[in-house]
């Protein structure tokens, strides 16, 4: 079981643009090539064909989180303990 939770399972938001721009070039040229060979061979299902397969290699390639799209990670601010919250809440009015 610990190789399952040892598993990254975040994208930063850089990755996520990439990510974005990746699937989308991939189905806009399946699906240009698949329409032009559909054309020429005069069958539809080639064309259907040919973008579920562009479909699988977009999925492929941008579902897993793959290490370069968590290249950019956000620094987080640590937490603020419950006795500076309490204090700074009291002074402001």
């Amino acid at each position: 079981m610990d190789f399952f939770t040892s598993i990254p399972t975040h994208i930063d938001y850089v990755g996520q643009a990439k990510a974005e721009k990746l699937y989308r070039a991939i189905i806009t040229l399946f699906s240009i090539v698949g329409f032009i060979w559909g054309y020429i061979v005069q069958q539809f299902s080639q064309s259907v064909y040919i973008l579920g397969a562009g479909f699988v290699l977009a999925a492929i390639l941008t579902l897993p989180p793959w290490p370069m799209y968590r290249r950019n990670p956000l620094n987080w601010q640590n937490p603020k303990n419950a006795e500076e919250k309490s204090s700074g809440k009291k002074g402001k009015k």
